[in-house]
């Protein structure tokens, strides 16, 4: 069976517009996380981070098109340019293009939007993506709350396994919008401060805005530094509830166990885990019990909520990436934001950004519904 690795890639976020800047304010312990004051999102201030549009619109105009697109459409398009480009892959009928987001044009709902409520259909992202960049082929659209981000890697390299594309474009994104903060905050789940992920005095999530895309493709020839081979992936649903985890990590305990089993390692072969890490109650002491049933307790692990926010669908893309970059420099990334362990199992939380020879990493996410996806990544160089 072929091998699938993660290549080129494009992040943009509240601490830059390409991947190489993102990583370097990560590396620097930089968070994008801010006090953000703006009732049209929200009746109180509120921490998150958000996108600066003002650059966000002089970058997009280098695309030089006259469409009239929805913010979420102008900074997919921007993203997925880059990587396209940079990957100078004739798209034909062998190149497919898959879309993750949990909400996609949600905003297009307020009652202050000048585009017509039909673009919330999630449809609306794969037609615009596709005539813009002539894909020859019919786009995906991936949404599972918030593991959508890297079960979409899962989808690409079972469709390369199955000779259905050599290649596979994937470009993952979704907004701070009313809508989203609203509803968390109906949870009860907003934090009043930054994000603590796995802490003691951890007070709830915050929410982000990212969109990231990469190039996932069987051909060693178009591949990049921090290119990664998918060792293994599963997917596993707890069925627990509609928002709440299930409190024995059932569903993340079967899905990282099956894709070690493909992967064919063990617990001693993982050099640190990415993982999801809202900073919520339920969800980090889920994680906790999890990972010490795998026997996870002395990885190295980080979240990188508190450099974010949740930034949703794009969450374990954009975490992705930043874990392929972390392979690339050998370097374990600081947990932003811990101070001391909040959970009732041993974790080996990141404290400090340091050097360690790395090479395999572990990526998992869990969302609603009982979503719960894992990967387990391999360096290349």
């Amino acid at each position: 069976m072929r091998k699938v690795y993660l290549s080129h890639n494009s992040i943009i976020s509240s601490l830059g517009f390409d991947s190489d800047t993102v990583v370097k304010k990560i590396k620097d312990e930089v968070s994008g996380i801010s006090l953000i004051n703006d009732k049209t999102l929200f009746h109180n201030p509120f921490y998150g981070s958000v996108i600066n549009k003002t650059i966000l619109k002089n970058k997009f105009e280098a695309l030089k098109t006259e469409e009239n697109y929805t913010v979420l459409e102008q900074m997919m398009l921007l993203s997925l340019s880059k990587v396209i480009e940079a990957s100078n892959i004739t798209i034909d009928e062998s190149v497919g293009l898959i879309i993750s987001t949990t909400k996609g044009n949600i905003d297009v709902l307020d009652k202050t939007s000048d585009f017509p409520k039909s673009y919330a259909y999630l449809s609306r992202l794969g037609t615009v993506l596709r005539n813009h960049f002539l894909f020859k082929t019919e786009p995906l659209v991936v949404s599972n709350a918030c593991v959508s981000g890297i079960l979409s890697i899962s989808v690409a390299k079972r469709l390369i396994h199955e000779n259905v594309y050599k290649h596979v474009f994937l470009v993952s994104g979704d907004l701070v919008s009313k809508f989203v903060l609203s509803g968390f905050n109906s949870f009860q789940a907003l934090s009043n401060s930054i994000c603590k992920p796995y802490s003691k005095d951890r007070t709830g999530i915050n929410i982000g805005e990212a969109i990231a895309s990469i190039l996932i493709t069987s051909d060693t020839n178009y591949l990049t530094e921090e290119s990664v081979e998918v060792l293994g992936e599963a997917t596993c649903n707890d069925a627990n509830h509609i928002s709440g985890p299930s409190r024995s990590g059932e569903g993340l305990y079967r899905c990282v166990s099956a894709a070690m089993k493909e992967a064919a390692v063990t617990s001693k072969d993982i050099d640190y885990i990415s993982a999801h890490g809202t900073a919520t109650i339920f969800n980090d002491e889920m994680e906790a019990v999890a990972f010490n049933r795998l026997d996870f307790q002395n990885v190295p692990l980080n979240s990188l909520k508190g450099y974010f926010g949740h930034t949703l669908g794009s969450s374990g893309l954009v975490e992705t990436i930043i874990g392929m970059h972390s392979l690339k420099q050998n370097t374990l990334f600081y947990s932003k934001g811990f101070t001391s362990l909040g959970v009732s199992k041993p974790l080996q939380i990141i404290e400090k950004t340091k050097q360690q020879q790395l090479d395999i990493f572990l990526k998992t996410a869990s969302g609603f519904g009982g979503a719960n996806t894992a990967l387990l990544l391999k360096s290349v160089s």
